[in-house]
């Protein structure tokens, strides 16, 4: 997969959808949370964990990345990635709830988003 400069997730704790895209093209990773409870440790977190990394995983090399999702689905995504991946935490600009968009409008929201924000911050946004 071609890595670009923006990025934006749609996450709960049970699945991602992460759509890398620039003006003409958008790239899709679908991702799901590990079935079942890890029998070595028997602890819930210790799957989301698992799941947050894979997530993480596919957000390498993307320079601006917006996070959108439930409340607590966006709390702890956060949490995760400030504390265990902060190479990839810098890169995210913001957490935005948001209820179950279809691809398209998650694709026309980050769009948007990231017009404004690379605008606000004096950045031409790359194509």
């Amino acid at each position: 997969m071609h890595t670009m400069f923006h990025a934006v997730i749609q996450i709960d704790h049970h699945q991602a959808e992460v759509l890398h895209f620039n003006a003409t093209d958008v790239e899709r990773i679908g991702l799901k949370a590990h079935g079942s409870v890890s029998r070595r440790h028997a602890s819930g977190v210790r799957t989301e964990h698992e799941f947050f990394a894979d997530v993480c995983k596919a957000l390498e090399g993307v320079q601006e990345v917006l996070v959108t999702g439930s409340r607590t689905g966006l709390a702890d995504f956060k949490h995760y990635a400030d504390k265990h991946r902060p190479d990839i935490a810098k890169h995210i600009v913001a957490y935005e709830t948001v209820d179950h968009p279809t691809q398209g409008q998650l694709l026309a929201l980050a769009r948007q988003f990231f017009l404004k924000h690379d605008r606000m911050a004096g950045v031409p946004t790359p194509t």
